[in-house]
Formats: C-alpha cells, sequence, structure tokens
C-alpha cells in the first residue's frame, strides 16, 4: 500500500555511515505541503560518503582517520575534520542529515538524497570510471524519482520534486584536469558550464524547481596550489583562479537566461569565489587564525595532498585544533569553514547570493 507522505506523521529512522543513528521524534517529522527536501549534486565539497562504495583511488576516498576526528569521531567520507556543507544547509532546513545516495541501508527519499561523488566534473571525461560524474548523478536523481512515484504517486511526488531545493557544487575536479593542447581555455570552461546546465535542465524536466548553485571557488588560493609552485603562504597565485573567474562569468549569464527561458526556474547563485577568498585571506574576521596552510597533510603550508597516509605521499602531520582553520587538508575547507560557508548561503544578501538565498528558497 502506498504511504501517504504529506497526510501524516511518522516516525523515522536515518542511519549515516557507520555507527550513527539519529530516532526522529513524530513532531520533527510531520510531513505536510509546506515540507521541502533536500537534494544534493557535485564532487569533494558536497560528499557526504558515496565514493565509500564505489571503486576509486585513495585520492577520491576520506574513510580514514583523521577524516571525521571532529564531529562524529570516525570518518564517514566526508572530505572534512566534520560536518561539510550540505550536513549544516539540511540543520538549518529543519531537516536530517541527508544520507549518500550509495548507502546500502533502507532509503525513504522524502527528505532527499546526497549525490556528490568526491573527484566528479561536470564532463564525463573527469576522473572517468572513478567517480559518479555529474551526468550520472542524474540519472540516479531518475531512479529516485521513479521509487517516489510507485511510493507515493504522481500528485504528492510532483509536489514534493517542485517544493525541493536542488543544491550542486561542480567543475574545479575539471579545471585541475584541463588539458590545453586539447581545447582552448575558452571552449574548455564553455563546455564545463554546458554541461552543468543541461544537468540543472534534465532536473527541471523531472519537476525540479529550485536550485542552489556555486560558482567556482578562488582557486589560487589553496594550499596545494601553493605548495606545488612554492609560492608563498600568504599570496594567492592568480593566473591558477583564471579558470574558475571565467567560469563564474559564463555560469552566471547562462543562469540568467535559464530564469527567462525555463518555467518556474528560481536560483540562487552563490559568490563561492569572493567569500573563499575573504576566508583564506582574513580568516580572523571569520572568528579562524589560520587560512594560509591546512590543518592536515605535508610539506610546505601542509600543501601535499597526504591527510591520513593513505595516499601517493604517507608522511602527514595533524594539527591541535582544526577548529581555528580555514582547510583541514590541502583543498578542502574544515568543518568551521563549512559552517561559515554555508550561513552565507543560507542568508546572503544578493551579492553573495542572489537572486534568492537558500533560505528564501526554502520558504518560497
Amino acid at each position: 500500500m502506498a504511504i501517504k507522505i504529506f497526510n501524516f506523521c511518522f516516525l523515522t529512522f536515518f542511519l549515516s555511515y557507520g555507527m550513527l543513528i539519529s530516532t526522529l521524534s513524530l513532531d520533527n517529522i510531520c510531513l505536510s505541503k509546506e515540507h521541502v527536501a533536500l537534494f544534493v549534486f557535485g564532487d569533494s565539497f558536497f560528499d557526504v560518503g558515496n565514493n565509500n562504495y564505489i571503486n576509486t583511488t585513495a585520492n577520491n576516498l576520506a574513510n580514514y582517520s583523521p577524516y571525521g576526528e571532529t564531529f562524529f569521531k570516525y570518518p564517514t567520507g566526508r572530505f572534512s575534520d566534520g560536518r561539510v556543507i550540505p550536513d549544516f544547509i539540511a540543520e538549518y532546513a529543519k531537516l536530517p542529515l541527508i544520507q549518500p545516495y550509495l548507502f546500502p541501508g533502507s532509503q525513504e527519499y522524502v527528505n532527499g538524497i546526497n549525490f556528490a561523488s568526491a573527484g566528479a566534473g561536470a564532463l564525463v571525461e573527469t576522473h572517468k570510471g572513478l567517480v559518479i560524474d555529474l551526468h550520472t548523478q542524474l540519472t540516479y536523481f531518475k531512479n529516485v524519482k521513479k521509487i517516489l512515484r510507485e511510493k507515493h504517486g504522481d500528485e504528492e511526488t510532483t509536489t514534493l520534486l517542485a517544493r525541493a531545493v536542488y543544491l550542486i557544487t561542480i567543475g574545479s575536479n575539471d579545471y585541475f584536469a584541463e588539458n590545453s593542447t586539447v581545447y582552448t581555455h575558452e571552449k574548455y570552461v564553455s563546455m564545463v558550464v554546458g554541461n552543468l546546465t543541461t544537468v540543472i535542465k534534465g532536473i527541471h524536466e523531472m519537476g525540479g524547481r529550485k536550485f542552489g548553485i556555486l560558482n567556482q571557488p578562488s582557486l589560487g588560493c589553496f594550499p596545494i596550489i601553493k605548495a606545488a609552485i612554492n609560492g608563498t603562504k600568504d599570496a594567492c597565485r592568480e593566473e591558477y583562479s583564471s579558470s574558475a573567474k571565467l567560469h563564474n562569468i559564463v555560469l552566471s549569464v547562462e543562469l540568467q537566461k535559464l530564469e527567462k527561458q525555463i518555467k518556474g526556474f528560481k536560483y540562487s547563485y552563490f559568490n563561492f569565489f569572493d567569500i573563499s577568498f575573504e576566508v583564506i585571506n582574513n580568516p580572523s574576521n571569520f572568528g579562524l587564525k589560520e587560512g594560509g596552510a591546512a590543518c592536515c597533510g605535508s610539506g610546505p603550508y601542509k600543501g601535499y595532498y597526504s591527510c591520513g597516509g593513505k595516499r601517493e605521499v604517507k608522511d602527514y602531520d595533524l594539527c591541535e585544533m582544526p577548529s581555528e582553520y580555514v582547510f583541514f587538508d590541502a583543498i578542502h575547507p574544515t568543518e568551521s569553514a563549512s559552517k561559515i560557508i554555508s550561513q552565507f548561503m543560507w542568508s546572503g544578501n544578493q551579492s553573495i547570493a542572489g537572486p534568492y538565498n537558500l533560505k528564501t528558497l526554502f520558504e518560497g
């Protein structure tokens, strides 16, 4: 018998990776027509453990210590000492932690699901065979819609998907893998943004209406870049942010076009570039102490991608207070930095998250 998710309250159990079990009261999971789910697409900034269940390399895994040590007290597959951005967004939206799609336990999907995969790109060719690329993530979403329709019927599924927010970050891995001998820089950016907008249209065709899209962060400020080129700890390398800047310009234009072209399309375009630049270069303004070096890693500024000793470089050092750092490893933010970023995404003004912030999308 199909469960009518909007007609009554029910008790649900949330299983995250490992042994974390959170039991939600009936009062907290009373689903109504105002209920808003969260569906997450993207790469390692958003992966909450999907890569634990695929055949991939150590570079694309974080299922070992010291990852997860701060909040979960064990590794979950998140590339952080604790929670990542979608975890905070779910909290602000009064949702439970959103499960990874490939988690082998039972899945209900009424609160949403997370498809993100570390190492993934908008292009299928980026780390092909080792990640869940964005197009495959869209295919997984199609599977979710089918299951929702089977369980809850067309009308309730249509309502759920239309009210849901679709959070997406993708592209950094494409640019780290860019081969300038094959395509011009402009052509490559056009391909990356084109694939992203194709997936956005695909989600829209299946009923999605509200999107939270992050632009590219200031890649030239990341410890992995500074270490690779023997840069200085407190100086960003402008040339390594050029791809991000062009991507952001093209993406902004394409989203404005989509707003005019497709029915009911609403979006929050988060200025990840400027916010990341500010947090990295002025950490004390945000209650942090260190933005130039990572907490966990080796080499200059701990910029070698060696956290946990499972990757190519085995030696690594770990700081005592991850909460004081912007970066946990050479690429990924600490839980503290992810919380700061998520707060700007949730309630930032139009110069940071426009034309709507995520709070407005969840309420609208």
